[in-house]
């Protein structure tokens, strides 16, 4: 192959060249075939040869492939939105296309800004969010966000106005006898505590993922958490941002994971799933209160993207929709999540070295530890994480090892979020390939 004038993520490594897809397979351009059991990053959810999906996205392009926001709205991205809505507790009555995660957050972070503007409330400027979440890479998005080793060499460019307080992994910062209601119930107060040293009249929104994705591994929040957090910005004015690019759109076993916390947020930001990776799209979904007060107040959000409301993303996302309801595919998310659960448990039952299973869903992470009575991490010399990809991929397994799980440069955990496709021989699949890896890695440092 001629030299790549790509620029790559990793310039030291030499990708393999993908050349086709079948269901929940990649298969790259020498044959080799790899179960993908990541879905990317929580993206290919009806895997990689979903036709209706692919015939909708091509009968747009013949239709009108893109207009303009500022000019036109579509009949897919009215229909879009009305699909979303449908699918929503009825607090939530606006949808805001965009073409991605990051851009979703950025949308919501000035919507609650110009919200508080509108009503008067023009000392509302901080934005509070949780160490070691994800929100996304553009500036903003990266200072909401508290995943520090993507933070650090931006930190100087990144907005004083966002804080952040501490993530909810019970399993690794539960105290000795504290019960999980008990912790969650401290985090929360750790909120409040948060809000009056700002000061409770100068908040503006709580962001968070209801289940971390890739910067801790598919870690849930533990039963009653959200809902104090609820009840928190409730009594300060402060308004519920739910962060569900990665965990959402039926990733964790319904259409929003905010469902299984029993609140519902004043914005939602969703994207990856939405689109199934065939198109780019994303969209930032706001209560009808936000929304009345820029319709009452100047009428025009001042914020905008190129390609929103792109009507061939619309119309696609709008067919992953209806792919997931004809074929009951939440059904089969919940089902083959708990195979998935099982399977790991087993496999992994008496291999010390991994800590934790968790999630929900087809979205569970693997946290693996170096001492299993302290939880100690592995050294980050060892590169583990980068160590069970590459042993993971020669046995044609696709997933998503990560560093810096407790702090951004300790810790190692390993996400799977296969499509909703998948079967349960292939779960059993995904179980086998990366015992090999895991087994494989710990063999290469010594463990």
């Amino acid at each position: 192959m001629a030299p790549s004038h790509v620029f790559s993520r990793d310039t030291r490594k030499t990708l393999p060249v993908v050349a086709g897809g079948d269901g929940c397979w990649l298969v790259d351009a020498q044959g080799k075939r790899y179960l993908d059991a990541s879905g990317g990053a929580a993206v290919s959810c009806l895997g990689h040869s979903c036709r209706p999906v692919l015939e909708a996205a091509k009968a747009q392009l013949d239709t009108i492939a893109y207009a303009h926001t500022g000019f036109f709205t579509s009949e897919p991205a009215e229909s879009l939105a009305e699909a979303l809505i449908a699918r929503a507790p009825s607090a939530l009555q606006r949808v805001y296309f965009v073409s991605g995660g990051s851009e979703a957050i950025e949308a919501a972070i000035k919507l609650a800004r110009q919200c508080f503007l509108e009503i008067g409330q023009s000392e509302r400027t901080e934005i509070i969010s949780r160490w070691q979440s994800y929100h996304g890479n553009t500036l903003g998005a990266l200072a909401t966000g508290g995943n520090r080793w993507r933070r650090v060499q931006f930190e100087p460019l990144l907005a004083e106005a966002m804080h952040h307080i501490s993530p909810c992994h019970y399993w690794r910062w539960g105290e000795a006898g504290e019960s999980a209601e008990a912790y969650g119930e401290r985090l929360a107060q750790e909120l409040e505590a948060r809000i009056l040293q700002l000061g409770p009249g100068r908040v503006a929104a709580f962001v968070a993922e209801p289940v971390v994705g890739a910067t801790m591994g598919a870690v849930p929040a533990v039963p009653g958490y959200f809902r104090r957090i609820r009840e928190i910005c409730d009594r300060y004015g402060v308004l519920l941002i739910l962060d569900e690019v990665m965990c959402g759109s039926g990733r964790t076993g319904s259409f929003y994971a905010f469902e299984q916390e029993d609140v519902t947020p004043d914005i939602v930001c969703i994207a990856k799933g939405l689109g199934a990776g065939i198109q780019p799209i994303g969209a930032t979904i706001c209560s009808s209160s936000i929304y009345e007060a820029i319709a009452s107040g100047s009428g025009f959000f001042q914020h905008g993207h190129t390609y929103m409301g792109h009507p061939t993303a619309c119309a696609t996302a709008l067919a992953v929709l209806e792919e997931i309801d004809r074929h009951d595919l939440l059904a089969n998310v919940r089902e083959t999540g708990e195979r998935l659960q099982q399977g790991l448990r087993r496999r992994f039952a008496d291999n010390a070295f991994v800590g934790d299973i968790r999630g929900r869903g087809l979205f569970r992470g693997l946290e693996l530890v170096a001492n299993p009575e302290t939880k100690a991490p592995f050294d980050p010399a060892l590169g583990l994480a980068g160590r069970i990809k590459a042993a993971a991929m020669a046995r044609g397994l696709a997933c998503y090892p990560m560093g810096g799980t407790i702090d951004g440069r300790f810790g190692d955990h390993v996400l799977l979020a296969p499509p909703y496709i998948i079967s349960a021989e292939e779960i059993d699949i995904v179980v086998e390939r990366l015992g090999e890896a895991l087994e494989a890695a710990l063999a290469d440092i010594g463990a």
